[in-house]
């Protein structure tokens, strides 16, 4: 006889809601799932397994509880039972388990949603074997296939959600229609269901069990715990992983920030090394100091930024053992670029270390100072420049003082001397004698004329000079100075301009150049002398003498120029032919330039302005109309006027002895002498002299010059004739142009010619007595 049962309407609610819930759980733990890696995976794998199999069963069970046959007792068999249970959490968790081995696509949640379908259903039927009731079971075939259909489908459902992101809404939906899909499986199988009870039938022996009330409370507390457990571990590691979220998000921001910052840095090479010295990684800094990008050089060893010296030294090596040992490394060195061209870098080195305290690589920085050191290096030169300069100056002042005072000795040696020999004997002996001391005193004076071309304070006349005819015209001299071993180029380019300079004064200049140059060059060699115009800011042209010489290292050729500084043996120079060269460039407004190198020869240029272009016809020196004497040749010596009637002379000198020595020489030559040691005697003197017709004034004297008596005696006495005697260029151009000038030293016949000049109103402003052939 059949039987059809009935549901209690309350316990089909809960075995619902128990679907529902356990389906949400699920969701949630495998969010949890996804969120985790490793052990932790694994764990929540199992853990969403336990909830979504056992939340099946228990809605299973429960709604077997909801179940009733009038006038039959049912109860559980304990073995099939778990059984039941352990069926589902394990068919989860290897459809979990199949979705997540791979890629997971349709193929993969199809698979997994038909292994868990079919273990749930196998649930459900191995659950209602466990019933132990006096009826037999009929299940109608096609509620069975669409409870398996209900089961494939809602395992598949389940597994499709739990593999992809959702917010809470979803989840909330998700839950309640998966909740619907399991309880609507197991209703849909037990609406195929059916009882038969047949007379005699003995159920005595189906075995101990569960009645319902006491199953259906332990089923459901075992459930809302498991549940609740679940949903509270699930909870807490979301907040701990949104809290870990955050500070990765964090640490991701600050890292990128930190890598925004290196890659905007372009002014410093900023990179990583690991403990060996590899680079780990590259800025954009590090691309153009060094050029190369992040592709090439990540992965090799920092050692290939230094010279091939350096590395054969162990600089890198030395470089990561500092940094390592003391904390940092810091040096200024040369690095190699990609390209291999170098650059002067500033470098630092720290090491990085670990939370552990151990050594986990090094931070390097690295400046292009290329830049500065050329501007050090170019402020030091300058620098260098400036002490040479003013220590050249400071002994110019000191030579052109010297000088002067050497003037005043020789004029009075010179001028004693000239008187001494008129009134000496006609005794050979005697004139030998005087003639030696001459020659002495007169090489003297040449030997003070290089100090004041030196001390720039020699009386020039500059004119306009073509250089190639000035060189071809001393082309005899020269040869004669080197002698036969030596031969002698001239390089002179056609249409060059005329140099403004004083022609005897280069002439002299060239000549020691050339000498010099025979004396660096003991074994033969050649000498070539040329010029050059170069166009610069303004235009300047060069007069070169380049020998093959032994050369000068860099010590020699910094006090080359130096008064007194020379390389030759004792007594074979005075050191003043250089200085007397640079001395005539400066004061002409030009340079002397040395280049040399030991075993390359040496070359000076003497740098002169360009002249102005003369009128057509006017000839310059050493022109077509020019006819130079020889740098050896004096000026002919005119005797002394002795037709000038005798004058009223009052002659002013501080120094004593040039004061006697010019009186002596303008007494013998019958004129009339008033002395005077200063500028303001002199002008007391005058104011009582009623007669006086010249006045011989020394220039440089304390508290008043001889151009301030100059300027004194013609406002007191216009048309006095005054002649200034110096030995050295001081004055203004003006102040030179407007006084006749009297070179010291000067011997009596000068004297004489200058006086007659000025007291005849001739325009000649004084000769200079040379001494050249004891030069």
């Amino acid at each position: 006889m059949a039987h059809a049962g009935v549901h209690d309407p309350v316990l089909v609610a809960l075995s619902i809601a128990i679907a529902m819930l356990a389906s949400y759980v699920a969701l949630d733990l495998a969010s949890r799932m996804k969120a985790a890696t490793g052990w932790a995976r694994r764990a929540w794998l199992g853990t969403a397994a336990l909830v979504l199999g056992g939340g099946v069963w228990s809605m299973h069970f429960v709604a077997m509880l909801a179940f009733r046959l009038p006038g039959f007792e049912i109860t559980y068999g304990l073995g099939l039972t778990l059984v039941s249970l352990a069926l589902p959490v394990a068919v989860t968790a290897i459809g979990l388990a199949i979705a997540q081995a791979g890629r997971p696509g349709p193929a993969a949640i199809a698979l997994a949603g038909l292994v868990t379908g079919l273990g749930i259903l196998s649930m459900h039927y191995t659950g209602m074997a466990a019933m132990r009731l006096p009826a037999t079971l009929h299940y109608h075939p096609a509620w069975v296939a669409a409870s398996v259909l209900i089961a494939v489908g809602a395992a598949s459902v389940a597994i499709w959600l739990a593999l992809r992101e959702s917010g809470l809404g979803q989840r909330v939906a998700a839950s309640g229609a998966m909740g619907l899909a399991i309880a609507g499986m197991h209703y849909a199988a037990m609406q195929g269901l059916a009882f038969s009870h047949a007379s005699g039938t003995d159920h005595g022996d189906a075995g101990p069990g569960f009645d319902q009330v006491r199953l259906a409370a332990g089923v459901t507390a075992v459930t809302f715990l498991v549940l609740a457990l679940a949903l509270c571990a699930a909870t807490i590691d979301r907040r701990f992983s949104q809290r870990a979220a955050r500070e990765a998000a964090a640490l991701r921001a600050s890292e990128e920030r930190y890598r925004l910052l290196l890659q905007s840095v372009t002014d410093y090479a900023i990179f990583m090394l690991d403990r060996d010295g590899v680079v780990a990684n590259w800025n954009a800094g590090a691309r153009r100091i060094k050029g190369y990008a992040a592709e090439e050089i990540v992965g090799q060893h920092f050692s290939r930024f230094y010279t091939a010296e350096d590395r054969a030294a162990g600089a890198p090596a030395r470089a990561l053992a500092t940094a390592a040992e003391r904390g940092k490394f810091e040096a200024e060195g040369w690095r190699v670029r990609r390209d291999g061209t170098r650059f002067f870098a500033s470098v630092v080195i720290d090491p990085i270390i670990g939370e552990d305290g151990a050594l986990v690589g090094f931070a390097k920085v690295t400046r292009d100072i290329t830049e500065r050191k050329r501007a050090q290096e170019a402020l030091e030169q300058a620098q260098a420049a400036l002490a040479q300069a003013q220590k050249m100056e400071a002994v110019g002042q000191l030579t052109g003082g010297v000088a002067h005072d050497f003037n005043n000795l020789l004029m009075a040696v010179l001028g004693s001397l000239e008187l001494l020999r008129k009134r000496l004997p006609d005794d050979p002996r005697l004139l030998r004698l005087l003639d030696n001391a001459v020659q002495g005193a007169e090489r003297g004076a040449a030997l003070t004329q290089r100090m004041l071309a030196f001390a720039r304070r020699q009386e020039l006349k500059p004119e306009p000079v073509e250089l190639n005819r000035l060189v071809r015209d001393m082309g005899d001299l020269l040869q004669r100075s080197i002698g036969p071993g030596m031969r002698i180029e001239t390089r002179f380019p056609t249409g060059l301009p005329p140099a403004l300079v004083d022609a005897h004064q280069l002439e002299l200049a060239l000549l020691n150049l050339v000498v010099n140059a025979r004396d660096a060059m003991p074994e033969g060699g050649t000498i070539t002398v040329a010029g050059r115009l170069a166009e610069d800011a303004a235009p300047m042209l060069c007069l070169s003498v380049t020998d093959t010489g032994t050369g000068m290292d860099e010590a020699t050729l910094a006090r080359a120029q130096e008064p007194f500084f020379t390389t030759k043996g004792v007594g074979k120079g005075t050191g003043l032919g250089l200085s007397m060269v640079h001395g005539l460039a400066a004061q002409s407004h030009g340079r002397l330039v040395l280049r040399s190198r030991p075993g390359a020869g040496t070359t000076a240029e003497i740098w002169l302005p360009v002249a102005a272009r003369e009128a057509p016809g006017q000839a310059t020196a050493h022109g077509p109309e020019a006819v130079a004497p020889g740098p050896e040749e004096a000026p002919p010596r005119r005797p002394a006027a002795r037709g000038l009637p005798s004058q009223v002379v009052l002659v002013v000198d501080d120094d004593p002895l040039v004061l006697e020595n010019t009186a002596a020489m303008l007494e013998d030559l019958g004129h009339r002498v008033i002395e005077a040691r200063s500028g303001q005697e002199a002008l007391e003197l005058m104011r009582r002299a009623r007669t006086l017709d010249l006045v011989l004034t020394d220039h440089a004297m304390p508290e008043m010059t001889g151009l301030q008596l100059a300027t004194r005696v013609g406002a007191e006495r216009p048309g006095l004739k005054v002649i200034l005697a110096t030995g050295y260029a001081d004055l203004a151009p003006d102040d030179a142009a407007r006084l006749p000038r009297l070179a010291k030293p000067y011997d009596q016949a000068t004297l004489a010619r200058m006086i007659e000049a000025v007291m005849r109103g001739a325009e000649d402003e004084g000769v200079v007595v040379p001494f050249p052939k004891s030069a």
